[in-house]
């Protein structure tokens, strides 16, 4: 853990309209020993700051990013065979559209297509008789060429009443309305004896499939050579945490990169795939995705919040032995979430500040659990106590 060094002085420094008024008594504030004339000698006064222990870790490398059942005819619903919140395997028989006005329609386009056939094979025996009439004299060429395209006419005509008949038949099967996917029913939309048609835009009910469930994210287009790199040598690990990136929901993996990039935004589509199994995840429900690239061994990591930025680089301020601050600079390599890795300018166990770095001097108080003994004084030393991941605030003891 980070630790937290407390200090005796409280004074604080106020803003306003431009001017500094600068709070002169202290409650808490140390006193020095009056000086001859009555005067205090007063020196550098000691402020709150917060503090963490540079530590050798390994860190991970991540990049953040974020059906309905329709009728496809019109008729009279007859029979719900669902629940809402059931689960549906695909295939499933879900609703049952009155089948009794296609099967009329039916045996109107059977009886249509055994006239036409008969036709047809009475074309055709009438066209084998014309062609030995021809070959005999008895009758011209024209007569024979236009049974040829009778018969032809009329196979057009079959083919077509056939294709009538599938039609029905199709829609015949469409009076069943199955599951498209496995997955969970939502709330139901129509009721039995309701009119529904193909053209509805609410639909009957939505079945969403959530084993597995997928999620889209976006990244910049400058990763994107980078994680397809990285998908060459395995499949990366993707992680869905809550809105506010707390709490960890499901694991997954990367499925694909889209094939194009976003002009407008200069990101590209990615696709996760997630199991599922605790239904945890649901559809358009807002996540922060986590993607995995790889875990950088054995690296020096300090808070991201102890790292300050300025003309000459990055630096930090470094607590020396003697309760003061030095200013260092550094190079700053992967980040990842709340930690940095520092590449150079930090040993391990070196003691950064992670707020108040505008002061110059810090001190411990005493007297609570893990502080100095006999109520002694203690310089914020380096290596006094163990690091962790986050870095405290406020007046008390070093935190373990």
């Amino acid at each position: 853990m980070f630790k937290t060094r407390s200090l005796f002085a409280a004074c604080r420094m106020g803003l306003s309209a431009g001017l500094a008024l600068v709070l002169a008594s202290c409650a808490n504030a140390p006193v020095a020993p009056q000086s001859k004339g009555g005067q205090q000698n007063r020196g550098p006064q000691a402020v709150p700051v917060a503090i963490a222990k540079a530590e050798r870790r390994d860190l991970p490398e991540y990049l953040s990013g974020l059906g309905s059942v329709h009728t496809r005819l019109d008729g009279q619903l007859v029979q719900v065979a669902f629940r809402e919140g059931q689960n549906v395997k695909k295939g499933e028989l879900l609703a049952v559209i009155d089948p009794r006005p296609y099967q009329v329609q039916l045996s109107q386009m059977e009886a249509n297509l055994f006239k036409d056939q008969s036709a047809l094979q009475d074309a055709k025996v009438n066209l084998t008789r014309f062609q030995e009439l021809f070959k005999d004299g008895v009758i011209p060429k024209q007569q024979l060429d236009t049974q040829g395209s009778l018969v032809g006419q009329l196979e057009g005509a079959v083919r077509s009443d056939q294709a009538q008949v599938d039609n029905v038949k199709l829609n015949l099967v469409y009076t069943r309305i199955t599951a498209p996917v496995s997955g969970r029913i939502g709330l139901r939309l129509v009721d039995v004896g309701n009119m529904v048609h193909a053209s509805d835009q609410n639909g009957l009910l939505v079945v969403t499939q959530l084993q597995p469930i997928a999620a889209i994210f976006t990244l910049p287009e400058d990763n994107l050579q980078s994680v397809s790199q990285h998908m060459h040598q395995g499949k990366l690990t993707v992680d869905a945490y809550s809105r506010d990136d707390q709490t960890k929901l499901a694991s997954g993996y990367l499925l694909t990169i889209d094939n194009q990039i976003d002009p407008s935004t200069g990101t590209g589509k990615l696709k996760a795939v997630f199991e599922n199994h605790d239904s945890s995840l649901w559809p358009n429900q807002f996540v922060n995705v986590h993607l995995l690239l790889e875990t950088q061994k054995n690296i020096v990591a300090i808070p991201a919040a102890a790292i300050q930025r300025g003309p000459q680089g990055t630096y930090v301020f470094v607590v020396k032995p003697d309760k003061t601050v030095d200013m260092r600079m550094i190079t700053v390599g992967l980040s990842s979430g709340t930690l940095s890795a520092v590449n150079s300018g930090i040993g391990e166990g070196e003691l950064v500040v992670t707020d108040g770095q505008d002061k110059s001097k810090v001190e411990f108080r005493s007297g609570a659990p893990g502080g100095a003994p006999n109520g002694g004084q203690q310089p914020a030393t380096p290596g006094g106590g163990q690091g962790g991941h986050k870095g405290g605030k406020g007046v008390g003891t070093p935190q373990q």
